[in-house]
């Protein structure tokens, strides 16, 4: 009996290692999702947190990697672009698709939240609106970009003014020439020693996945979902739509790629970023996806992407729209036209400047709320169930990442259609 029940758990854990890593993370998530509800329910919600631990230590992991990987990845791509008028267009395509695509989706929350009206019947009473406030101006911006402190820039993690100093190295290198040549092989090496680090890290998704959802399902729980789920709803559902009808779309008419395929080969970094809510912290897994799975050539992955981290906010954009028009009605305050473009507007531009980390959405619609002057006291009471509404968002935002990078990908011939076209191969093992 002994002997049969051991062959039986070498047959499960030799089917587990063999199943590839998008089921893995599938059946951790669910196995969280339903260990988290029987806590809470049970009055044990206190052991969902200790278990929350071990899905830190991997977000640290994952964390740990994003500067290294964020600078190396991009010095080494622009350097192997002798063609500055490539990177160019590159840059150019890319910003410009980020911003239309959170502007789209901004768009559609407002559509949604107009439509369903989450926040009428909720009287919130009155609240002291606020002053106007201008959003972030282009000169702003743009002076945020450069860091004064390179050193100080990757100590705090600033990503966008490191991916700014990585452009400017990793171009020097490529103007340098010849001279340049071991500075170039130095980066190439470290590349390939930062993925294979990567690699390692993300064979521990699943476990760390099973540990953040049993926390959030076991911290939350029904009761507190509930009473705003009709908010709740109205975000999921602009998301889904947002990517099947824009992302999905996209790539079929614009760059005649199956959708399915897109969806099947980004999976893994979305129900990452589902999970861990950060954009940033997922970066990794989303560069390893989009090379291997969806045939992203590196060139165009190690710039687009994590550019992508940082300024592309689709799924954050979306709850500010439907977040702000809930608040709006919940207090009563009618939003003029010229209202809706300002949120538009504030939102696009500040998606731009806000980082991928958790929590990062509430500062926007901070930022939004009060350049229409609507009361900041909402943002209270979306606080209760953001960490909610911060999983769709960011896996949105993540879903964005992938499909901009197929997209220019495609438009520069640096995408691998016949690996865009196979199936799965991220693996759990760490060969």
């Amino acid at each position: 009996m002994t002997n049969s029940n051991s062959s039986s758990n070498k047959g499960i854990l030799s089917g587990w290692l063999r199943m590839q890593l998008w089921k893995q993370i599938s059946v951790a998530l669910v196995l969280g999702l339903g260990l988290g509800i029987f806590l809470n329910q049970t009055g044990n919600a206190s052991l969902a947190s200790d278990i929350k631990p071990l899905g830190d230590l991997f977000i640290r992991g994952i964390k740990m990697l994003i500067v290294p990987l964020v600078f190396i990845s991009i010095v080494t791509g622009v350097a192997s672009l002798n063609n500055l008028a490539k990177l160019g267009r590159l840059s150019l395509k890319t910003i410009a698709l980020y911003l239309c695509t959170t502007a789209i989706a901004i768009s559609i929350g407002l559509v949604l939240g107009s439509i369903f009206k989450p926040g009428v019947g909720i009287d919130l009473g009155t609240a002291s609106t606020i002053e106007p406030t201008k959003a972030p101006t282009a000169v702003e911006t743009l002076l945020g970009l450069i860091p004064t402190n390179a050193v100080e820039a990757f100590a705090e993690g600033n990503v966008l003014q490191i991916i700014v100093f990585a452009l400017l190295f990793g171009l020097s290198i490529t103007m340098v020439g010849e001279k340049a040549k071991p500075v170039r092989d130095f980066f190439e090496s470290a590349a390939e020693v930062i993925y294979r680090m990567t690699s390692m890290i993300i064979a521990c998704t699943p476990y760390g996945v099973f540990a953040l959802m049993t926390w959030v399902s076991g911290t939350y729980g029904l009761d507190m979902l509930l009473p705003l789920a009709k908010v709740i709803g109205i975000v999921y559902l602009g998301c889904f739509l947002h990517a099947v009808i824009v992302f999905g779309g996209g790539l079929r008419l614009v760059a005649k790629l199956n959708p399915v395929r897109y969806f099947q080969g980004s999976i893994e970094p979305i129900m990452l970023a589902f999970t861990s809510t950060s954009s940033s912290g997922t970066l990794p897994v989303t560069m390893m996806a989009a090379e291997k799975n969806l045939g992203v050539k590196r060139g165009v992955s190690s710039f687009v992407l994590p550019l992508g981290a940082t300024i592309n906010m689709d799924g954050t954009a979306l709850y500010q729209g439907v977040c702000a028009l809930f608040i709006a009605q919940a207090y009563g305050v009618d939003l003029s036209m010229g209202a809706y473009a300002t949120i538009i507007l504030t939102a696009t531009l500040g998606s731009i400047g806000t980082a991928g980390v958790p929590g990062a959405g509430l500062i926007m619609l901070s930022l939004v709320l009060t350049s229409v002057g609507l009361p900041l006291e909402g943002v209270a009471i979306i606080a209760g169930i953001d960490r909610i509404l911060d999983m769709a968002r960011t896996g949105l935002n993540v879903a964005g990442d992938c499909a901009v990078s197929c997209l220019v990908a495609k438009s520069e011939g640096e995408l691998d259609e016949e690996a865009y076209n196979t199936p799965h191969v991220l693996k759990s093992s760490l060969t």
